[in-house]
C-alpha cells in the first residue's frame, strides 16, 4: 500500500504518542528537537551504546524512550555539515519515511545544533518522504507483510522548523512535483493490457483540468500529416496509435516556446525483429520517455511555471502480427527523407522522428529535448546512474548537465559526429535506422534523430537504464522510477523561466 502522508509545518510542537524524529550532523553531539522529543536523554545513552555518530542517512531506533512523550524516538544522521547537499534532504526524508512503517502519526523536527533548515530544504525533506511511500500494488488483492496492521488513513506528519512558513510556500512546489513523479510512475508500471495508446491519450487529457491544451492526434491526422515512420511502427498492432500535444502558455505570449518530447512505445515485442522471450515482460515501459514529459507537464501546470512548454508524446504499439512492417522495408517519414528499416526492433526512434519533426515545423521551439527508453547499449556504457545526453548545442548540454547534479538525475554527454553519421547511411534510402553493428549503438541512434531536428538547440537523453528497473535509493522503491521530471522541471525553473 502507498504511504500517503499530511503535512504540517509549526515553529514548535510537542511530541506526545505518535513517533518523533530527530536528526543529527556527525560533526555536532546534539540532536535537532532534544528538549521536546527527548527530555530524558535517552538518545545520547543510546547513540553511546551504538556507536551512532550521525553519519548521512544512519538511523537510531528507541522504543518507548524514557521521559519522552513520544512512544518512538528515531534518529537520521544527516553527514557532515559542509557535505550536505540538497538531495541529501530529500534522502534523508525518504529515510524519515521508511522509519514510519505503521505510524499514525509523527514530530519530525529539522533544525539541528549547528544547523539552521530553509524553507525549501524542509520542502524537500517532506519531497523525499512523499516519493518514498510510494508504491505501485493496485492489482494485489492481498496486502504484503509489511502492509498487515498499516492504516489506509494519511500519517499525520508535523515538521517542527524555525523557517515554517516559508517552507509551507516552497511545499506548494515540492507537491506539484511530487505528483508530476508519481504519475510517469504509475504511467511506467502499468500493464500495457491497461494502458495502450489510447488509454494512455486519455491519462495526459486529464491534465486539462490544469489548464494545459490537449490534442490528440489520430491515425487518420497523422497520415495525412505524412507521418510514415511512427505509422510503420504502429501497423502491426490493433490498438491504434495516436500523438497528444500537452501545451502549457504560462509565459507571456511573445516569450520563447520550448518543446519537449517523449517516445511512448506502451509495448514493444520488437516486431518481426521479436526480442528473447526472457526479459520481454519489462517492455511496458518502453514509454517511460513520453511517461516522463506528462509528469513535467503536470509539474509545470501545477506550479503555474511562468514558461510556455509544449508536450508532444508518440504512442505506439510495436506487435508481430500479419501487417507488421518488415526488415528491408522502406518508409517516408513527414520529414520527406526515406528510411529504411533495418531492424524492426529499432523502432522508437522512427517514433521520435516524426514527433521531433512535427514539433520543430509547428511550434518553431526555442529548443527541444526528447526523452526515450532508447537503446540496451546505453546502459552497456554508463549503467544505471546516468543516463545518456546527446546534444548539438553546448549552452543547453550545460544546463542540462547542471541539472542533472542539482536533481541527482544525472546525465553523461556523450559524443556525436560525422564518422557515426555514415554508420546510418542507406544503399536504398536516405538512411537506415540501425547502424548495422553492436558498436556505436547509441550513439548512431542519437545521430538518427539528429537528421531531424534541423538547426534548433536539441537534446536526446537515452533513459533506457534508468526509467525502469534502475537500482532503488532512499526516495524510490519502485520498479518505475520517473526519471526526468525532477531533471527537466529543476533544468526549466533555474535557467528558462520567467
Amino acid at each position: 500500500m502507498m504511504r500517503s502522508f499530511e503535512f504540517a509545518f509549526a515553529r514548535s510542537a510537542k511530541a506526545s504518542s505518535g513517533t518523533a524524529v530527530v536528526l543529527k550532523l556527525q560533526d555536532n553531539q546534539g540532536f535537532s528537537g532534544a528538549d521536546a522529543a527527548d527530555p530524558g536523554a535517552s538518545l545520547a545513552r543510546a547513540a553511546k551504546i551504538a556507536k551512532f555518530k550521525g553519519k548521512l542517512l544512519a538511523k537510531l531506533d528507541i522504543l518507548a524512550p524514557q521521559g519522552s512523550g513520544a512512544d518512538r524516538l528515531v534518529a537520521i544522521g544527516l553527514g557532515k555539515a559542509s557535505e550536505l547537499t540538497a538531495h541529501d534532504w530529500l534522502k534523508a526524508g525518504g529515510a524519515a519515511a521508511a522509519a514510519l512503517n505503521g505510524a499514525e502519526k509523527a514530530v519530525i523536527y529539522l533544525d539541528a545544533p549547528g544547523l539552521t533548515v530553509t524553507g525549501e530544504q524542509a520542502a524537500d525533506f517532506a519531497l523525499g518522504m512523499i516519493l518514498r511511500g510510494y508504491k505501485f500494488d493496485k492489482y494485489k488483492s492481498k496486502k504484503s507483510d509489511e502492509d498487515n496492521g498499516a492504516s489506509d488513513k494519511p500519517v499525520r506528519v508535523t515538521i517542527v522548523v524555525s523557517a515554517s512558513i516559508t517552507a509551507k510556500r516552497f511545499f506548494e512546489t515540492a507537491q506539484a512535483v511530487a505528483d508530476g513523479v508519481i504519475l510517469a510512475r504509475d504511467l511506467v508500471n502499468e500493464p500495457a493490457n491497461i494502458l495502450g495508446p489510447s488509454e494512455f491519450a486519455a491519462k495526459a487529457k486529464e491534465l486539462e483540468k490544469f489548464g494545459i491544451e490537449i490534442e490528440i492526434l489520430t491515425e487518420k491526422e497523422m497520415r495525412k500529416l505524412g507521418m510514415g515512420a511512427l505509422l510503420g511502427v504502429a501497423q502491426g498492432s490493433v490498438r491504434p496509435p495516436r500523438l497528444v500535444v500537452m501545451n502549457w502558455k504560462g509565459g507571456k505570449p511573445k516569450d520563447k516556446t520550448y518543446a519537449f518530447i517523449g517516445k511512448g512505445v506502451v509495448f514493444d515485442t520488437g516486431g518481426i525483429s521479436i526480442k528473447p522471450a526472457a526479459g520481454m515482460e519489462d517492455m511496458k515501459g518502453d514509454m517511460g520517455g513520453a511517461a516522463a514529459v506528462t509528469g513535467l507537464m503536470h509539474v509545470l501546470a501545477a506550479r503555474k511555471a511562468k514558461v510556455n512548454a509544449i508536450g508532444v508524446i508518440g504512442l505506439v504499439e510495436n506487435m508481430p502480427d500479419g501487417n507488421a512492417q518488415r526488415p528491408g522495408d522502406i518508409v517516408t517519414s513527414m520529414s520527406g527523407q526515406t528510411i529504411e528499416v533495418i531492424n524492426t526492433d529499432a523502432e522508437g526512434r522512427l517514433v521520435l522522428g516524426d514527433a521531433l519533426w512535427y514539433a520543430n515545423e509547428r511550434f518553431k521551439p526555442a529548443f527541444m529535448i526528447n526523452l526515450a527508453t532508447l537503446t540496451g547499449a546505453i546502459g552497456v556504457a554508463l549503467g544505471s546512474y546516468h543516463a545518456g545526453l546527446f546534444c548539438n548545442d553546448d549552452r543547453l548540454a550545460a544546463n542540462l548537465l547542471a541539472a542533472g547534479i542539482s536533481s541527482n538525475e544525472k546525465l553523461w554527454r556523450m559524443p556525436l559526429g560525422r564518422e557515426y553519421d555514415k554508420m546510418i547511411d542507406s544503399k536504398f534510402a536516405d538512411m537506415k535506422n540501425t547502424g548495422g553493428s553492436r558498436q556505436a549503438g547509441a550513439i548512431t541512434a542519437a545521430q538518427f534523430l539528429k537528421r531531424f531536428v534541423g538547426e534548433t538547440p536539441w537534446a536526446h537523453l537515452d533513459v533506457a537504464s534508468l526509467a525502469m528497473g534502475a537500482p532503488s535509493d532512499e526516495i524510490n522503491t519502485s520498479w518505475g522510477s520517473g526519471y526526468g521530471v525532477r531533471l527537466l522541471d529543476e533544468l526549466v525553473r533555474t535557467y528558462y523561466e520567467s
